[in-house]
């Protein structure tokens, strides 16, 4: 009898432990933490199919908010996609994990000139991948522009923004800023002539300010998401606004039909080029599974989902040889042409006091006080 019981138990514990491993293993998760329409529509469910990791997601529209949850530490995510300079900033404070290339076989597939220019901001590509890469540039109306500024509109120039007699034209049908400092400032020094990277502060405090001050009362609002569906219905007809969020608007509003027409340019003057990047923050609880799905997103036909799907051009040379779709591929406003990416430009780490000055002088121009 005695046997019989202990047989028993080995067979119960035996249950028990193989149900605790199948618990284990069904737990696997993701927290991932990226920008709003940033991923492919099909880029979850293929990862969770394939790996039976299941993804948590959720979103944010600025590198700000995303930078002050790491910051605070204890963020519960595993996977974010903090943008290349502010990147750069954070890696200083010693917030991410180093990559285990080991654990990622698909390293390959990315484009070898854009690992280059990533490790300027991340030297020896040690912490990030490359996801995408677009531009800062001029969202637009087509028609309701040239209703007010005519055929010979400055579409092409940051004129179109920064000039108020231009503002005061666009000012009813509605203008729109992203909510981004560095972005906005780089943009409006390019166009003064000056550094976009100028680490005097009176340049942002002085003319960079007196710049965006005139062409303040003539604009609506200033967020990082809202512009596009505001965009795609007719609801603005003007935004600085980062590319791939525009050519959003611009799918959605040709795929409703609804009678508006949606352009984009890179002003002729120069214009910031960046990369949104993956990491993995040095809390993570789940770094395997985090590591799992950073060589799940390299794969060229996942890759290629984000670009085919949302129009932000991908950072994987297989992806963009043989996944891309030719007409988004040849679409200049998805991958510049040689001529117009010479006059892109990045943004360099600032010294934190700085950083202070900009946010200081930037909630002085949304708010007026």
């Amino acid at each position: 009898m005695f046997t019989q019981r202990k047989t028993i138990l080995s067979i119960v514990a035996g249950v028990s432990l193989a149900l605790s491993q199948s618990a284990i293993a069904k737990d696997r998760v993701v927290h991932f933490y990226n920008w709003a329409g940033q991923i492919g529509s099909n880029t979850i469910s293929d990862f969770e199919k394939s790996t039976g990791i299941k993804l948590v997601y959720d979103v944010y529209d600025s590198n700000e908010a995303l930078e002050g949850k790491l910051m605070a530490g204890h963020s519960g995510f595993d996977v974010v996609s903090p943008s290349d300079s502010f990147l750069a900033r954070q890696i200083k404070s010693d917030i991410y994990l180093p990559l285990d290339k080991s654990k990622l076989p698909n390293w390959k597939n990315l484009d070898p000139n854009l690992m280059k220019l990533m490790a300027t901001h991340d030297p020896d590509n040690k912490y990030a991948i490359p996801y995408v890469w677009m531009t800062t540039g001029i969202g637009y109306n087509i028609d309701k522009v040239k209703e007010r500024l005519g055929d010979n509109a400055p579409v092409d120039s940051w004129d179109l923004v920064f000039k108020p007699e231009n503002m005061e034209k666009l000012k009813d049908c509605g203008v729109a800023f992203l909510d981004a400092p560095t972005e906005i400032f780089a943009s409006a020094l390019q166009y003064l002539g000056k550094d976009p990277n100028s680490t005097d502060a009176k340049d942002y405090t002085g003319a960079a300010y007196e710049l965006l001050e005139k062409v303040r009362p003539n604009i609506r609002y200033f967020h990082s998401s809202q512009y596009i569906t505001d965009l795609a219905n007719g609801d603005i007809c003007v935004i600085l606004g980062w590319s791939g969020d525009i050519l959003q608007s611009r799918d959605r509003a040709n795929e409703a039909n609804n009678g508006v027409h949606v352009g984009y340019q890179i002003p002729k003057e120069g214009a910031l080029v960046f990369f949104d990047t993956f990491a993995i923050p040095k809390d993570s609880a789940n770094p395997d599974e985090a590591h799992e799905f950073l060589n799940f997103v390299m794969k060229p036909e996942i890759a290629a989902q984000v670009t085919n799907d949302v129009n932000f051009a991908s950072a994987n040379q297989v992806a963009n040889e043989n996944f891309v779709k030719p007409e988004v591929k040849n679409d200049p406003a998805v991958y510049p042409k040689p001529e117009v990416m010479k006059k892109l430009f990045t943004l360099k780490v600032k010294d934190p006091k700085l950083e202070r000055v900009i946010t200081r002088t930037w909630t002085k121009l949304k708010t007026g006080k």
